[in-house]
């Protein structure tokens, strides 16, 4: 997620709350670190078995009599801010307006060689989008091909910082065939998975969370993403470069872009380089997989959720 990350106080807890509405509070606590209220809709998400509107409805309302979560304009918060309420409803609206041209991107990023499937991830995956929002795309390549894909993405992106419209291709995580699995499995890397809108590859997609079920854990609820056909647009292009690369000198090559980008990023971060945001740059890498944690992010936000679930005497 994209959203500004710092710690708020928590009011004191009235009551210890019972079992079956910790899942309730821990899902708000998480999404509190992004100031981002719940609808019922999506609370009903987290619960890891089905459970009746009235029971639900009991729940909330237990909740919100001790005063352990608030209610405004239909969001639910830990926070008593009616603020965070207007904030998500301009942030939707804001979302409603970006994701066709986001999805439409996501289309032409698919049409890059070797790449396999993409989808929008980061906050606009959970429709919301501030006044700065970038648009985030996870992306899937094929096995051992993803340097080679990701640095011939990237040089298009340099040309878009020509028309000054960079923050609309922001390819923050990849992964090839081979790294399917994510292997840091929290709340934090679980709700991205269970968040994203998958826009093109739908083969490789499904076979992707269906391997990563285990993030069902924290959306079990979350409905299957439809993906119409994969148009083919340029696809001889697609399959002409593919082929030129498809041998072992194409392997020598994804290796050798590999170590290089490697290295460079490792001395944009000893450096202490800044990006756009003010945060440290920093990418993670492996042979199979490339992802883009600025500022050490999701160390910081699991650190946050702990202590919100420490502070609502939830650990």
């Amino acid at each position: 997620m994209a959203f500004k990350v710092t710690r708020t106080e928590i009011p004191p807890a009235l009551a210890v709350p019972r079992n079956d509405e910790s899942i309730i509070l821990k899902l708000l606590a998480y999404f509190d670190i992004f100031h981002y209220p719940l609808t019922k809709t999506e609370i009903r998400k987290s619960l890891t078995k089905q459970v009746s509107d009235a029971v639900l409805d009991e729940m909330l309302r237990g909740l919100l009599g001790r005063q352990l979560i608030f209610l405004h304009l239909g969001f639910y918060s830990i926070h008593n801010s009616p603020i965070l309420a207007h904030r998500r409803t301009e942030g939707n609206a804001r979302a409603e307006r970006m994701l066709p041209k986001a999805k439409a991107i996501g289309r032409f990023l698919f049409c890059f060689p070797f790449v396999r499937a993409v989808a929008i991830s980061g906050s606009l995956s959970k429709n919301f989008a501030d006044e700065k929002a970038d648009v985030d795309f996870f992306v899937i390549t094929k096995s051992n091909r993803l340097w080679i894909a990701r640095t011939i993405m990237h040089l298009f992106k340099k040309l878009s910082f020509v028309t000054g419209h960079q923050h609309y291709f922001c390819m923050n995580y990849y992964i090839d065939e081979e790294a399917m699995l994510i292997e840091s499995q929290n709340i934090y890397t679980g709700i991205e998975i269970a968040t994203l809108v998958p826009v093109s590859g739908k083969k490789t997609m499904d076979r992707f969370l269906l391997i990563n079920q285990w993030s069902d854990q924290y959306f079990p609820g979350r409905p299957d993403q439809f993906l119409q056909k994969d148009q083919g647009g340029q696809q001889w292009i697609k399959q002409f470069t593919e082929w030129i690369f498809d041998n072992p000198v194409g392997e020598r090559i994804d290796n050798w872009l590999f170590k290089k980008t490697t290295r460079r990023w490792q001395q944009k971060s000893s450096s202490g380089k800044l990006n756009k945001k003010g945060h440290t740059m920093n990418l993670v890498t492996g042979k199979h997989f490339s992802r883009s944690n600025p500022g050490e992010f999701q160390e910081k936000v699991l650190a946050l959720y702990e202590q919100k679930l420490s502070d609502l005497k939830l650990i």
